[in-house]
């Protein structure tokens, strides 16, 4: 420990940790990764290497945490690897097992993050620096410190009834950079299920992604610990967080992991950062921008692009009038697209948009990236903040939701149709194929007639499983994939007129300028 080292090995001491943190850890050669690392360390560094090994494996093991059955005496059990343990002996064996290259690189993060501190605290008087190191490795970064006094609630309080107004869901993201997102993580999943919320957190070194549903006491405990987390705090505010009608329901569990992006672009946050995006607009400023373009549109007189960056399922039951809206099935094929379709960007003023804000933040630093847009807006707190100010406003349509509720209502227009008989309708299903996550439109009285799959192929396919049972699984061959292209390329700007048409007006799906 720091108060068994002499003050003049100090900097033998920080040499040694910076000259760990340099280490390849990408070497598949190593049989046993953490004998190799714990080798090039010296005997003044091998308690900070031991301290930083307990706490990447104390970390793991506290993200595999499950609740115990009802009817066990024990809190907790762990599953991991599809694998139920219950009790410590067994989990630690396996972790230590089967997942030694986890523990090891998590090791060398803890590590480098003890450089870092040495590194800022130069400054310092020799007494000082010894006290924060102590500090540092002395605290064992507990995530139950930062979970919530519940005990003043009653369980069933806390838990809510599941009922879609009596709870909540939470929709927020922060871009911030984040150095122990492992440990994030395992906090993020403790403060989760000890309020009792479902949903997904993506957690990564810019930030973190979150979408959980509970009672509305427990959103609102979970949104007060955020808040006061000094990770966050500086960074958040309560305008941040998103709420609409839900609750635990709306998600078939809780699921929380460390990634590398916190929206899955597809490009790393070295090559494209979130501290380059584009212009902020508020609901309102937008609101006048995009009333401006409809205006100049109707004109042809437009150098203004709406661009809508999210999946074609979801613009296809709600947009913006008049935006463009490409035909991607995931976010990851937006770069792609912006390469692809460049031209029609070029001295273009580009007012983006999507559902809560995030990806705007990564797709508007991609578009500027490329340096053709005259100017690149993106609407601060995406449609849902917008639709809150402006529920009868230039958004058409339902907003897309990706939990079990697929879509949120703030107006009484339906700008799809049924996919089998044309009938205005806004309701999506997933497809009755299994294997087939597509999500189909087809209205009751369709349904009735058993038009329940996405398209023909599947609908056959459907038919032949079920005479079949024994026939569990098959290739997924979907027209509805097949006559799509993977990167849509758009007519010229000056090939489409920009004519305000009404809602539930005629628009294929081959069709990207919406109306």
């Amino acid at each position: 420990m720091p108060s068994s080292t002499s003050p003049d090995r100090e900097d033998d001491l920080e040499a040694c940790v910076l000259r760990f943190s340099d280490l390849d850890l990408k070497d598949t050669g190593l049989i046993d990764p953490s004998s190799h690392l714990k080798a090039q360390l010296d005997h003044s560094t091998k308690k900070k290497y031991s301290f930083g090994k307990k706490k990447a494996f104390a970390l793991f093991v506290k993200t595999k945490e499950v609740p115990a059955s009802a009817f066990e005496c024990k809190e907790k059990w762990w599953k991991c690897c599809q694998q139920l343990f219950k009790d410590k002996i067994g989990i630690h064996r396996h972790v230590a097992t089967q997942h030694a290259d986890e523990i090891c690189h998590q090791t060398a993060s803890i590590l480098k993050q003890l450089a870092v501190t040495l590194s800022s605290s130069k400054s310092l008087k020799s007494s000082d620096k010894r006290d924060l190191l102590k500090e540092y490795l002395t605290h064992d970064h507990d995530v139950s410190a930062w979970l919530p006094d519940t005990s003043c609630f009653s369980p069933d309080k806390l838990i809510g009834g599941q009922g879609i107004d009596e709870g909540e869901v939470l929709l927020y993201y922060c871009y911030c950079d984040l150095e122990d997102p492992h440990w994030i993580c395992a906090w993020q999943t403790a403060l989760c299920r000890h309020l009792h919320l479902t949903g997904k957190v993506r957690i990564a070194t810019e930030g973190i992604n979150g979408t959980v549903g509970g009672s509305k006491l427990a959103t609102k405990l979970y949104v007060e610990v955020m808040l006061s987390c000094p990770l966050f705090k500086d960074y958040l505010c309560k305008d941040d967080f998103k709420t609409s009608k839900g609750g635990a329901h709306c998600f078939p569990e809780l699921r929380v992991g460390v990634f590398e992006e916190i929206v899955p672009m597809g490009i790393s946050p070295n090559m494209i950062s979130y501290k380059k995006p584009g212009i902020h607009l508020s609901p309102g400023e937008f609101h006048k921008e995009v009333e401006k373009f409809l205006t100049l549109a109707s004109q042809e007189q437009s150098d203004t692009i709406l661009l809508d960056c999210r999946n074609f399922y979801e613009s296809k039951i709600g947009r913006f009038q008049g935006c463009l809206a490409p035909d991607i099935r995931k976010f990851s094929y937006f770069p792609s697209y912006v390469d692809k379709n460049l031209e029609l960007f070029r001295d273009k003023r580009v007012l983006m948009y999507c559902t809560g804000g995030i990806r705007c933040e990564r797709g508007s630093a991609y578009l500027k990236a490329k340096g053709v847009c005259k100017e690149v807006f993106q609407l601060k707190g995406g449609i849902h903040k917008y639709l809150e100010e402006f529920p009868d406003g230039f958004y058409k349509g339902k907003l897309f939701v990706f939990d079990e509720r697929y879509a949120l209502s703030y107006n009484s227009d339906v700008v799809s149709e049924c996919s089998y008989c044309g009938v205005q309708w806004d309701q999506y299903k997933l497809c009755s194929t299994p294997q087939c996550c597509q999500l189909v439109l087809s209205c009751p009285a369709c349904q009735g007639q058993g038009f329940t799959a996405c398209c023909v192929t599947c609908q056959d396919k459907g038919s032949r499983q079920a005479s079949s049972p024994a026939q569990n699984s098959f290739k997924e061959e979907c027209e509805c994939t097949a006559r799509r292209p993977r990167i849509p390329r758009e007519l010229s700007l000056q090939a489409r007129l920009l004519v305000n048409r009404e809602p539930g007006s005629d628009l294929g799906e081959e069709v990207h300028l919406l109306m």
